[in-house]
């Protein structure tokens, strides 16, 4: 059979999974994706973690050790959820180091009600890195604009990053620029380039449910038929702007150091409308030098018949900006669909941070009423991890 996963790999786009549990650690369900379907890579955000959190018994162990110790709830959830991201970056250690340090990445979120506070963000991300303490990580930054400092202060402290939660070609053009900055900062601070990685995660089909949501309410022909373009030539423009500053003479003066790229990363690439093809996301936006990431439900439909095309961005410049055209044409203003998706994205992270505290906050409080007791099968996970550094 072909192995459509290593097509699109050999097409220059790195797969990577968009989720993290400790059953999924604990019962080798990762490294067997990275093994057998190719996953380079893992992303993580307060939403999974938590989902992961309130339906494992593999987190009681460590709840009993943390209410027996008096632990605060928010110093818990970073025990809790760095613990399991160090245990990523070991599994994922080898792709870290067959490809030179490019994959291999595990990323985890600050704070997101911290997004509009750079100095708060900062120092988030050097607790988060600190914490951690594996080279394959990444620190997720917010592309607020309070985060674009964010991004260029913890770059220049030597620190990997992945900005997330971009949706605009403006903001992703500032974001580059912070990139740009923040390694010419580490460089002056005697940082090794070479060992400071990061992306640009734009998301991708968020933009299709709010301009399709618009465009309904548009009701014309026009309109509709409009539906569904935006996210994809959205994200071909970024690429543009991407090849456009990766091919300057200030990246090549960097590169020259050592540094790599900025990688695109495409998220949000699950279907919302069951109407398009479960895997559009993927086809429409393959194109070297880019990562994206999925949900494993969508590696495994690309495993079973995505369709790897050579690279379906580069030549598709022209009829994306026609899209943007059409869109203004029928009455879809952009710029407020952008500014939409960037607060709605926050304030979503920030509710799911919420339940996540709310969700650890009762499991402490039931664990010391002796109702969360450890079970065996959760120590000897616990024992299985010990490589991952332990509570």
């Amino acid at each position: 059979m072909t192995d459509k996963l290593n097509e699109l790999t050999a097409a220059g786009v790195a797969v990577w999974l968009d989720d993290l549990s400790r059953v999924r650690l604990s019962s080798g369900g990762l490294d067997q994706l990275r093994r057998e379907k190719h996953v380079a890579g893992v992303t993580t955000n307060p939403t999974i973690f938590a989902k992961a959190l309130s339906d494992a018994d593999e987190y009681n162990w460590q709840l009993h050790d943390l209410a027996t110790r008096g632990i605060e709830v928010e110093e818990s959830v970073r025990m809790l959820t760095t613990y399991d991201v160090r245990w990523a970056c070991d599994v994922m250690r080898p792709s870290y180091d067959g490809s030179d340090g490019v994959d291999g990445r595990v990323s985890i979120e600050v704070d997101p009600r911290v997004a509009h506070d750079s100095d708060k963000t900062v120092a988030e991300a050097k607790a988060l890195w600190w914490l951690v303490d594996r080279p394959n990580l990444y620190i997720k930054i917010p592309a607020t604009e309070a985060g674009l400092s964010a991004i260029t202060d913890t770059l220049a402290e030597g620190i990997s990053v992945n900005v997330t939660l971009i949706f605009g070609l403006d903001r992703y053009s500032a974001v580059m620029e912070a990139f740009l900055s923040g390694l010419e900062q580490a460089k002056a601070n005697g940082h090794d380039l070479s060992k400071i990685g990061s992306v640009a995660s734009f998301f991708v089909s968020r933009v299709d449910s709010e301009v399709d949501k618009r465009l309904e309410k548009i009701g014309s022909d026009q309109a509709k038929a409009l539906k569904g373009k935006a996210a994809i030539a959205n994200a071909q423009l970024a690429y543009e702007r991407y090849s456009e500053v990766f091919s300057s003479d200030r990246w090549k003066a960097l590169a020259a150091a050592g540094a790599h790229p900025q990688r695109p990363l495409w998220a949000s690439t699950s279907t919302k409308n069951p109407d398009y093809r479960d895997v559009i996301y993927v086809e429409e936006l393959i194109a070297p030098g880019t990562v994206n990431t999925m949900p494993e439900s969508v590696i495994h439909a690309y495993a079973d018949h995505g369709e790897t095309r050579g690279d379906t961005i580069t030549g598709a410049y022209d009829a994306a900006r026609k899209v943007f055209a059409d869109l203004e044409s029928v009455g879809v203003d952009m710029a407020d669909v952008i500014a939409t998706l960037e607060r709605e994205g926050v304030e979503k992270f920030e509710a799911s941070w919420q339940e996540l505290l709310d969700g650890v906050r009762k499991s402490l409080k039931a664990a010391a009423e002796g109702k969360g007791a450890p079970n065996k099968a959760a120590k000897g996970n616990a024992k299985g991890a010990e490589k991952a550094g332990g509570a």
